[in-house]
């Protein structure tokens, strides 16, 4: 009788656990989609801004044909490997995007009277403000998806992760390629 209400509460103490480990893997994964989720709101937001201060741009320095190509292909890439889900490779392409909009910005310092207009002020001011708030998402989905992988690992969690089909996140990070400084040509085009 003993030995069966101690194999009993073996048991209850064992189901707990599984439901408590459960429990805490789910909210540590929904925590990751939702850090996903904020990072996704700042590029879509930046997505938009991006055609405005081109267009801005090209009024005064319509002969940068080439980089407003690449600024615009560098976006569309960007929004293709967004849409496609995976960590990595919005990385990559956010990387590739924030080149273009580096060197964008550049030659826009080569012409003062668009540096005066109030139009280019303001979005140059959004585009900062919309770079400030990726870098915060992305650091907040990385602590995010960190722990939930630490969770995963760990054992004795290890041994129910990999049966309930809780894998791994991939970190959100640039490639050391994206980490040098873009080179900006002033040269004149014609």
């Amino acid at each position: 009788m003993i030995i069966g209400a101690i194999f009993l509460g073996l048991i209850v103490i064992i189901a707990l656990w599984f439901i408590a480990t459960y429990n805490g893997l789910v909210k540590t994964r929904n925590q990751v989609d939702e850090a996903w989720s904020d990072i996704d709101v700042q590029l879509k937001q930046r997505y938009d801004l991006v055609p405005n201060l081109i267009n801005t741009v090209k009024g005064y320095a319509s002969h940068e044909k080439e980089l407003f190509e690449n600024v615009t292909k560098a976006r569309a890439n960007a929004m293709k490997a967004e849409g496609a889900g995976g960590a990595a490779a919005s990385a990559q392409a956010e990387g590739m995007l924030s080149n273009a909009l580096v060197s964008l910005m550049a030659v826009a310092e080569n012409y003062p009277q668009l540096n005066a207009d109030k139009n280019f002020l303001n979005l140059q001011e959004k585009l900062a403000d919309l770079e400030d708030k990726i870098q915060a998402a992305r650091r907040f989905y990385n602590g995010i998806v960190r722990d939930f992988n630490t969770k995963v690992q760990v054992f004795p969690t290890v041994l129910i992760a990999g049966v309930l089909g809780f894998k791994e996140r991939e970190f959100f990070e640039i490639e050391e390629t994206q980490r040098e400084n873009p080179k900006v040509n002033f040269e004149d085009k014609e």
